[in-house]
């Protein structure tokens, strides 16, 4: 697994990469879906890739500083 972040013109960008089996989803209920509303709360996104076999790849994008 692996965890990293970048700023990139004003936004961070946090990639978290597991080794798993991948499967994962944004569907409502899911505790991904959870973190999804509550970075869009602060202007953020969340991006999933979790193809069947894995890895899975989680991308959280955030404003720096909110004005």
């Amino acid at each position: 697994a692996s965890v990293e972040v970048v700023v990139v013109g004003g936004l961070a960008v946090v990639v978290v990469t597991d080794d798993g089996t991948g499967g994962a989803a944004l569907a409502k209920g899911h505790g991904l879906s959870g973190l999804a509303d509550r970075l869009a709360g602060v202007d953020g996104s969340l991006t999933v890739d979790s193809p069947a076999g894995g890895p899975t790849q989680l991308t959280a994008t955030l404003p720096q500083s909110r004005d």
